[in-house]
């Protein structure tokens, strides 16, 4: 574990300008002792490490050391390809075909006539069912274009709240989180960091005007939205399915948090986020969920219930049949 651990530190500082030992130790989830200690052995191997002190410090390999000697076997080679092949239908082919010949060259060069996996033991595909549109390619495209350009762009964007509002930003980078796109940016009408979901955005057009590159990095605004200081509040659920909802609740809770009870009933208790998305998901079960606790979301649930059968009770439809 040691010996991996080092390795990885090494490989981080050789892809990094420079990162603080709390974030070592966050990320390898260990003691920031350890990380002084692993540190110093990595200097200790002839691997020149340099810290720097202050507000911006950090630690980082020296300039103009690189580590020749090739590290990836061909599992990982492979690896890389079935990841590669994955992100294929999404994003640019002709970007991913092209990388995709040269990882393949270096399996072949290392072991002849193992490129692919002829027997199709393992595919990745990061789309949903229904697949990426060419509209959602070029939106991707116009997006690294100007990423790299550094132009800013402007959009229509739809809140989780269903408001509309036009945004002008700063596009920092893309990121891909399950299978939904997110674009990561200094939104100019918030004058603050933003994560827009790439489904909500309309009308993206990529602008002249560029704008000088704010020094946050994409990885320090992941780090920063994946360890809020504000986190969402948790509300304890007991929830009761009906057997034929088995499946659907296999797929989306922790087995752990599953009973079985004689009747075939599924007992599931979990914490989720209090927020407008788990209404909408318990509604999504219909009648083969009933809330147990708590009170107040069962509360919910039913009064939301209750909107959806006026609003049934008011159409011609439902005063025909």
């Amino acid at each position: 574990m040691k010996l991996d651990r080092l390795l990885a530190i090494t490989m981080l500082l050789l892809n990094r300008r420079r990162v603080g030992a709390k974030e070592l130790a966050d990320r390898f989830e260990v003691s920031l002792r350890t990380i002084y200690r692993d540190l110093e052995t990595i200097n200790q191997a002839g691997i020149p490490i340099v810290s720097y002190a202050g507000a911006n410090g950090g630690y980082e390999i020296m300039d103009q050391y690189r580590i020749e000697r090739q590290y990836l076997s061909l599992d990982e080679l492979q690896s890389i390809i079935i990841a590669l092949q994955g992100m294929r239908s999404s994003y640019d082919e002709q970007d991913i075909g092209a990388l995709l010949d040269k990882v393949g060259a270096l399996t072949a060069k290392a072991e002849p006539g193992a490129v692919t996996d002829p027997h199709g033991q393992l595919i990745v595909d990061i789309n949903p069912w229904h697949a990426g549109s060419r509209e959602d390619k070029e939106m991707l495209a116009d997006l690294k274009t100007a990423i790299r350009s550094t132009r800013l762009i402007r959009f229509s964007y739809t809140t989780t709240q269903g408001e509309d509002s036009e945004r002008m930003c700063e596009p920092m980078g893309i990121v891909l989180k399950g299978y939904r796109w997110y674009l990561y940016g200094y939104c100019l009408l918030r004058r603050d960091y933003r994560i827009f979901r790439l489904s909500r955005i309309d009308r993206l057009t990529v602008l002249e005007e560029t704008f000088t590159r704010r020094e946050k990095t994409l990885e320090q605004l992941d780090y920063r939205w994946n360890r809020t200081d504000d986190p969402p509040e948790l509300v304890r659920l007991v929830l009761r399915f009906h057997p034929r909802a088995k499946a659907r609740v296999r797929d989306y809770f922790d087995p752990s948090r599953i009973e079985t009870e004689a009747d075939g009933s599924l007992l599931v208790t979990a914490e989720q986020p209090d927020e407008d998305w788990l209404y909408g998901m318990l509604l999504g079960y219909g009648p083969d969920v009933k809330v147990l606790e708590p009170e107040s979301v069962a509360r919910k649930v039913t009064a939301l219930a209750g909107e959806i059968v006026r609003l049934y009770e008011k159409s011609a439809f439902f005063s025909l049949t």
